[in-house]
């Protein structure tokens, strides 16, 4: 089943011989890191696999959301908040940003609780931020049917076009003198006297003194084939998209029987707000040691799923040379098949609480394929056993808002600048220097 139509970035023909910077994968954090760095002076080439933002970056619910964050995110996020608002001016593109809040209702007195606690976490920011309550709410969302015992309502969230934003950032950093190459696969790295020293793509190498991988759901394949044990998972999301319709809500609603956000054409996007497939695959025993604390705090909302998935995966390489195909030169996008029951679901709820999408028509529908660690927050880090390689991966479904965020840490983590937030949540080595996995509620 074909994926969302994407902004098409057409990529350039030549292969510089030698840069400052090498960028594997032209996601959202791959491009917003490219373009950081290349506005620092750095000569950056970004090579994707496929096209740019053809996975989960264009696959997303198009959330910019710093509410029911993981509190060692929340930092970085406001910081992403503050760059999403000067990203078309910056890029001198239509990426679709407004702020136009997000809810997350509270079904009941428990809910309610948990949310306001979490609040919390905003009391060191300038964000508006509230609890609202249940007639607050039907008067935000006319026509709404909803039975709640209130929300958390942040008016300084916003949406942004997932189709939109990874393409216009790359064509951004083009710009500014970036090469941005697609069907570009890169096999590995090259090192010399241990520190990076070029890689080698489909098309040929390039010499470069650092590395950053943003690769999505193939980091850890890519690090595996480098040495690098990277425990990470791959979660499904579906999604609805509807033509345009009048009358729906303007801001975006997470509720446990679904989410929905309003696009730039007038259509919305929607999704079940609370289950997600995890397909059974080889990573899941090999790092199952890894995930057993965030199966145990998630078990709800995931629905465990053994078919012919492994089997795929199980037929890919683990180890290749750098003179001989890689696996990511057969495998140029993740289009995995939509849950169709999830999606009518997730729908018919939707129906019930707002009667107005009764005359929605779905013009699409697609999945995605989500990286995750196994704390839920990503790896942004620099990786101590091959000097000049980083990698930023695991976003684990919280990707598309903080992009921007983690796209500018990584460009100060590979410039030495001074760390725009700590570092030290986000760092490589947690998952084998003994340090605890900790799973905290958000979202």
């Amino acid at each position: 089943m074909p994926g969302p139509f994407v902004v098409p970035v057409h990529g350039d023909v030549d292969l510089p011989e030698k840069v400052d910077v090498v960028v594997i994968g032209g996601g959202i954090i791959g491009t917003s890191t490219a373009l950081e760095l290349v506005e620092r002076g750095l000569k950056v080439a970004l090579c994707e696999k496929g096209g740019i933002g053809h996975e989960q970056s264009s696959r997303n619910w198009g959330w910019v959301r710093i509410t029911r964050r993981d509190p060692r995110e929340v930092p970085l996020m406001a910081e992403a908040l503050r760059i999403w608002a000067g990203m078309a001016e910056r890029t001198g593109r239509d990426l679709g940003f407004k702020r136009s809040g997000i809810a997350f209702a509270c079904a009941d007195d428990k809910a309610y609780a948990e949310h306001e606690k979490w609040l919390e976490n905003l009391r060191d920011y300038q964000i508006d931020s509230r609890m609202i309550s249940a007639d607050e709410f039907a008067q935000l969302n006319p026509g709404s049917k909803m039975k709640v015992k209130g929300a958390l309502y942040t008016a300084a969230d916003a949406r942004a076009e997932p189709q939109k934003a990874a393409p216009a950032i790359a064509e951004a950093a083009r710009d500014r003198g970036a090469y941005i190459l697609t069907e570009c696969a890169v096999r590995g790295i090259e090192t010399s006297g241990g520190y990076v020293s070029g890689v080698v793509t489909e098309r040929g190498p390039i010499a470069c003194e650092q590395v950053v991988l943003a690769g999505g759901a193939w980091s850890s394949l890519f690090a595996r084939n480098n040495g690098l044990r990277l425990p990470q998972l791959k979660v499904k999301n579906s999604v609805i998209r509807t033509k345009p319709l009048e009358g729906g809500p303007e801001m975006a609603i997470w509720s446990e029987g679904f989410s929905i956000r309003k696009r730039q054409d007038g259509g919305y996007t929607i999704a079940d707000g609370f289950r997600n497939i995890v397909d059974i695959v080889p990573d899941s025993f090999r790092y199952m040691k890894d995930f057993l604390p965030a199966l145990g705090a998630e078990w709800k909302a995931l629905m465990l799923r053994f078919g012919g998935r492994f089997y795929d995966e199980a037929r890919i390489p683990n180890r290749w040379r750098l003179d001989e195909a890689s696996p990511f030169e057969y495998n140029r996008v993740l289009d995995p098949k939509p849950a169709f029951n999830l999606q009518d679901k997730a729908l018919a709820n939707l129906r019930e609480a707002f009667p107005v999408f009764n005359d929605a028509q779905i013009a699409q529908r697609w999945a995605g394929a989500i990286d995750v660690t196994p704390d839920a927050i990503p790896v942004i880090s620099p990786v101590d056993q091959i000097p000049g390689f980083h990698i930023a991966t695991g976003f684990s479904g919280h990707g598309f808002g903080i992009g921007p965020g983690a796209g500018r840490l990584m460009a100060d983590l590979v410039t030495g600048r001074t760390p725009v937030v700590d570092t030290k949540p986000f760092r490589f080595n947690r998952f084998s220097d003994g340090t605890k996995i900790e799973i905290i509620s958000g979202f």
